[in-house]
């Protein structure tokens, strides 16, 4: 690829349209939540996030603690910033049963947003979402190694969620979806909320995604921003920290990034831009406080290091 063919793929974390999120929408529209954001969205060949709410009318909750469920045309605010594919593979997009989750995937087609992890069955929840970008095929995959129960779990016959609680089924379908592309990503859902660091069950299962052959690993669901590492020259971000999201009292969830991937003939780089999250609504942080940011990740990342203009590279192993 020359260098006007290099494909940049933007990725985002967890992102939730309801509760407080949805009261500012009802209030100042759809594209609220994107309002500070979007021009870094829209710019990208390919834009990446965690869809964390079922969009739906139908169904009842779940007995869990916390349940969302976000109207149908809150969708129209991802349209707007450039969203082309979610992942559905979270802890929360059953919250609201079965219907909740079909009609999410018909809303999500009627927008024309792709979506990954989630299905009528275990193998439509471990497709991948295939676009084809100046000539090559980029394929995202959306896994959860966080669901509250068995229940929630994709099967041969039966709909629900990709989940990573075992290498099989995942690693023969990630691998089917690596031959079918020339750039694989996979985006995960794991490890343990307001942590720095990733499980070692996170680390190891990474080495493996990229054994397989997967290009780039980026992760959510921890609500704080964790550490990068890489492996075989592919990057893991263990977690970018929430995005549109309600009201977190620990400062951890408040705090995330937005991750450019570029993928060129030479490999692929990456860089993140430190956000700040204030009622719901995601924005770059300021000279002082994305320093600190990228401060924090040169402290726990694993042989990868942030530069001031937050450009990821690889660095000695610690």
């Amino acid at each position: 690829m020359q260098e006007q063919d290099s494909i940049q793929v933007a990725f985002v974390g967890d992102m939730i349209l309801d509760k407080s999120v949805g009261n500012q929408i009802g209030r100042y529209g759809v594209d609220y939540p994107f309002q500070k954001t979007a021009d870094f969205l829209k710019q990208a060949d390919l834009t990446i996030g965690n869809l964390e709410t079922p969009v739906s009318t139908r169904g009842r909750p779940e007995k869990k603690e916390y349940t969302y469920r976000a109207k149908p045309e809150s969708l129209k605010g991802l349209v707007n910033a450039g969203f082309d594919v979610v992942n559905l593979a979270n802890n929360h997009s059953l919250d609201y049963g079965m219907d909740a989750l079909t009609d999410t995937m018909e809303h999500l087609k009627k927008a024309k947003i792709g979506y990954v992890g989630a299905g009528k069955n275990e193998e439509e929840a471990f497709a991948p979402y295939i676009q084809t970008i100046k000539g090559k095929r980029v394929a995202i995959i959306g896994i959860s190694r966080v669901l509250p129960n068995e229940r929630w779990y994709a099967r041969k016959n039966k709909p629900g969620l990709a989940h990573a609680y075992s290498y099989e089924p995942m690693l023969s379908y990630v691998k089917k979806a690596v031959a079918e592309s020339d750039i694989t990503i996979a985006v995960m859902h794991w490890n343990q909320e307001y942590k720095d660091y990733p499980e070692p069950y996170a680390r190891e299962m990474a080495k493996k995604l990229i054994d397989s052959g997967v290009d780039a690993i980026v992760g959510s669901h921890s609500h704080s921003i964790m550490g990068v590492e890489f492996y075989k020259k592919a990057p893991i971000y263990y977690s970018v920290g929430n995005f549109v999201f309600t009201t977190s009292r620990n400062p951890k969830g408040r705090e995330a990034m937005m991750v450019q991937l570029t993928f060129s003939k030479d490999g692929s780089k990456s860089r993140v831009i430190p956000v700040k999250l204030t009622n719901g609504q995601p924005a770059p942080m300021d000279e002082k406080n994305k320093q600190r940011i990228i401060d924090k990740l040169n402290r726990i990342s694993y042989g990868a290091s942030i530069s001031e203009k937050g450009e990821v590279t690889e660095s000695k192993p610690q």
